[in-house]
């Protein structure tokens, strides 16, 4: 039996229940009542003939009588007269008149005339009323006994007694009960009528489903929410947040989302149009972190629900498409420097085979002197690391082919050599292009200077170019505000966007180092940027050492198995 019909049916019952307590009490009052209202109106009919004057003479002289009244006298007597008269006005079963002794001297059967009362009297004999239900010569009734008083005595000289048939009594009952019963059939009505537009209330708010169905509902919504990498955001067609998991406060940066409007959190506007415009595939900049965001409509039964917003975080996977890309550029410089020794290997065999050996020896020199390719960098001999130079050569060529030239700075001291490739590369290869970038919208001719220096096992570098700085003034470049030109973009589409250097700053921290503005720029100078790499050199020698390391283990790794 489903949730609804249980609920309908307890609710159902129990105002059943209470209706009808309530009917039974309610009639218990209203029988009550009519006891309570006979028994008043049969003391006020034995009141009132009690303190007729001649009701008060005639039981006197009876009662002065020693003998005892003839019945015959008493039949046609004034006061049975009067009582016939007062029963026959008021529908009362009797009303009875005795003397001090309790013989009747006015009652409904005239054969009783004459002779004591049936029920007690010696009690209204001592000067008081009596209210009672009583079995008589004529059957149960309410009746009410009143002492009769003599003119000017002070002891009760007999009593009257009247009393109303139990049936009359209760004739009203009926209309009490039907009204009683048509009140509660009103209630339970209106009370199922109540329930059943609350069954349907409740259904609809729970899309038809149970509380065993919601209690799942939500466990498994706890299991998926919390089990997954991406972020869920659920908001309802008002804007308000209903669902959020752990991972998307972390990053989104927020506190305590659940409940408040979406326009009201500290988001991004392109979070905040992601969800209006119902986009997908949404790439954007919050905090240091790269984020895709898909949002997708929420459908039951063709009735809108709400939005989906799911986040994925980008940011490493940006990351290492930015090594790869800087490695890629690295190989192609290689490859080219490759191509040019073999190039000058050819020239001087042939020039030995042409026995020109001066011409071969010199050339030779020059090959020494210079190096097996020339990068056109100018002061590219005070960085001794071979990765290096293959970095910043390689984009010193792509700097050429945009009329920006690259050069060492005169105060470079670096004696170590490079041990963490990826992320140096990644770094350096995103400042100085963004350098570039800028270059080529500055004043001509364009240039861009690297200062390199060592520090223990750190690696500090400086980029500076003849750019225009960053503009607007005060703008924080590792924003996601930066547009292309102003020094702070990177050359591919996503760091076009502004994204290069939060990431270039999130890989700087997870090493404990940092990348930051020292200068921004402006009235004819370029922006400066420095980066802080530990761990990020070693002595001559410890890359060939770190890979002779590892393959020593894979070596030993094989032996074992």
């Amino acid at each position: 039996m489903r949730f609804a019909t249980r609920l309908l049916l307890v609710q159902v019952a129990t105002v059943t229940a209470v209706v009808a307590i309530c009917a039974l009490v309610f009639g218990w009052f209203g029988v009550r009542q009519l006891r309570e209202e006979s028994e008043a109106a049969a003391l006020n009919i034995a009141r009132t003939v009690a303190e007729d004057r001649e009701v008060k003479t005639l039981v006197a002289e009876f009662s002065a009588d020693p003998g005892t009244p003839d019945a015959a006298d008493l039949r046609g007597g004034p006061l049975q007269r009067m009582a016939a008269d007062v029963a026959d006005r008021t529908d009362a079963l009797f009303v009875v008149i005795t003397d001090d002794h309790g013989i009747r001297l006015a009652h409904p059967t005239e054969a009783l005339l004459g002779k004591v009362v049936s029920t007690p009297f010696a009690e209204v004999l001592e000067g008081n009323e009596v209210v009672d239900w009583e079995v008589g010569t004529l059957g149960e009734s309410a009746r009410a006994k009143v002492p009769v008083y003599a003119e000017g005595g002070t002891s009760p000289v007999g009593e009257v007694s009247v009393g109303f048939e139990s049936a009359s009594v209760f004739d009203d009952l009926p209309a009490l009960v039907a009204t009683i019963l048509v009140a509660a059939v009103g209630g339970v009505a209106l009370a199922t009528l109540a329930t059943l537009l609350l069954r349907r209330r409740f259904e609809r708010l729970t899309l038809g489903l149970q509380p065993e169905e919601l209690v799942a509902l939500v466990q498994n919504q706890a299991a998926v929410l919390e089990g997954v990498g991406d972020g869920v955001v659920a908001v309802d067609p008002d804007g308000v947040v209903r669902v959020c998991n752990q991972a998307a406060e972390r990053m989104l940066g927020l506190v305590a989302p659940v409940g408040r409007r979406l326009d009201d959190l500290p988001l991004p506007d392109a979070v905040r149009l992601a969800v209006r415009d119902g986009a997908s595939g949404v790439e954007t900049v919050v905090g240091d972190r790269v984020l895709y965001l898909d949002t997708r409509p929420v459908l039951r039964d063709a009735r809108a629900l709400g939005e989906i917003l799911v986040v994925r975080d980008r940011t490493d996977v940006e990351a290492l498409a930015g090594r790869l890309e800087t490695v890629r550029a690295m190989t192609e410089a290689l490859r080219v420097q490759r191509h040019e020794f073999a190039n000058r290997l050819h020239v001087a065999s042939g020039l030995i085979d042409a026995d020109r050996v001066d011409e071969a020896r010199a050339f030779l020199g020059d090959v020494a002197e210079r190096g097996a390719v020339d990068f056109g960098v100018t002061g590219l001999e005070r960085v001794p690391d071979a990765l290096l130079q293959s970095l910043i050569g390689a984009t010193a060529a792509a700097g050429r082919e945009r009329g920006v030239t690259v050069r060492i700075s005169d105060d470079t001291l670096l004696l170590g050599e490079v041990v963490g490739a990826e992320d140096v590369a990644a770094v350096l290869g995103n400042l100085v292009g963004n350098a570039v970038t800028a270059a080529v919208a500055g004043p001509e001719p364009g240039w861009v200077e690297i200062a390199l220096f060592g520090d223990g096992d750190e690696l500090v570098v400086t980029v500076s170019d003849s750019g225009g700085g960053i503009r607007p003034r005060g703008a924080d470049p590792f924003s996601r505000s930066s547009t292309p030109g102003d020094g702070l973009s990177d050359v591919d589409a996503v760091h076009g966007h502004g994204f290069g250097l939060p990431l270039s700053r999130d890989l700087a921290r997870r090493h404990g180092g940092d990348v930051w503005l020292i200068d921004p720029g402006g009235e004819g100078s370029g922006a400066v940027f420095g980066a802080r790499l530990p761990g990020a050199l070693g002595h001559v020698g410890a890359r060939e050492e770190a890979a002779t390391s590892v393959q020593a283990h894979a070596i030993r790794g094989e032996g074992d198995t």
